[in-house]
């Protein structure tokens, strides 16, 4: 989750950078990528089917609370929050930076989201984080973006495979535990567990490496247009994330018909 505050107002198809921006016939006509089951990289990944879809998650599938719930709890406007709080804790928590020295998964959690609490805001203030706090403002402001629902169930049910790559912290289980996005998707790459975030190339690379197939058989879809740049410069195709209606269509034009 990053902290911006301005939105795009259009949803952009971007192309890897060695292709030439197509005209809307040609991309109807001819840009289509393969959809039919192909080989793709090596060993077990073999007759998958093309392309492989990868979404971000926070307001791209599912609503982000920070926008409005967060500073809500925190009785302060947005600018005040902005301005309080601690420049590069959340980017930590994001990358699941924790004391190498933790023995346990609970212990690991207990200590990440301890120093959340003590380095969320420059001046150290105490805040709740548990019980009715700032974990229980999150989960209660998870919800499916409009439509998303339906074109995910639509798309597993095409047999498109389907991952995560998103920025977020091990708080990504709270979106699960609420919203069961497993059902459609793996939560493959989230920053917090391969220690890399977007637009950082090499988390693009990270993921064409363990998913074993060209990029140009990868759809990565984003609501922020630099993250898409990013996926671009590596030759995976872009989608920018309007809303689920635009989504149906640009996949559409890539020939990804549900």
């Amino acid at each position: 989750m990053a902290f911006v505050l301005l939105r795009p107002t259009t949803a952009t198809i971007s192309f890897p950078r060695k292709l030439k921006q197509p005209t809307s016939k040609f991309i109807k006509m001819s840009v289509k990528i393969n959809s039919s089951r192909n080989t793709a990289g090596t060993g077990d990944k073999n007759n998958r089917k093309l392309p492989v879809l990868l979404f971000d998650i926070m307001d791209t599938l599912v609503r982000d609370p920070f926008y409005q719930d967060v500073p809500a709890f925190f009785r302060m406007p947005m600018e005040e929050l902005l301005e309080c709080k601690h420049p590069t804790a959340w980017i930590e928590f994001e990358k699941g930076l924790i004391d190498e020295m933790s023995p346990t998964f609970s212990f690991w959690l207990l200590l990440k989201e301890t120093e959340l609490a003590r380095k969320f805001f420059k001046d150290g203030r105490d805040f709740d984080l548990e019980e009715q706090g700032l974990k229980n403002c999150m989960m209660k402001g998870y919800s499916f973006i409009e439509g998303v629902e339906g074109l995910l169930c639509a798309l597993k049910q095409n047999n498109y495979e389907m991952h995560a790559f998103t920025n977020y912290p091990i708080w990504y289980e709270m979106i699960e535990d609420k919203l069961k996005l497993s059902r459609f998707l793996s939560w493959t790459f989230c920053s917090c567990t391969i220690g890399k975030q977007k637009p950082d190339p090499d988390s693009y690379l990270e993921v064409l490496r363990h998913l074993e197939v060209e990029p140009a058989n990868c759809i990565f879809i984003d609501d922020r247009m630099r993250n898409v740049e990013a996926a671009k410069d590596v030759g995976i195709v872009g989608l920018q994330f309007k809303n689920t209606y635009s989504l149906s269509q640009d996949l559409a034009l890539l020939g990804i018909h549900i």
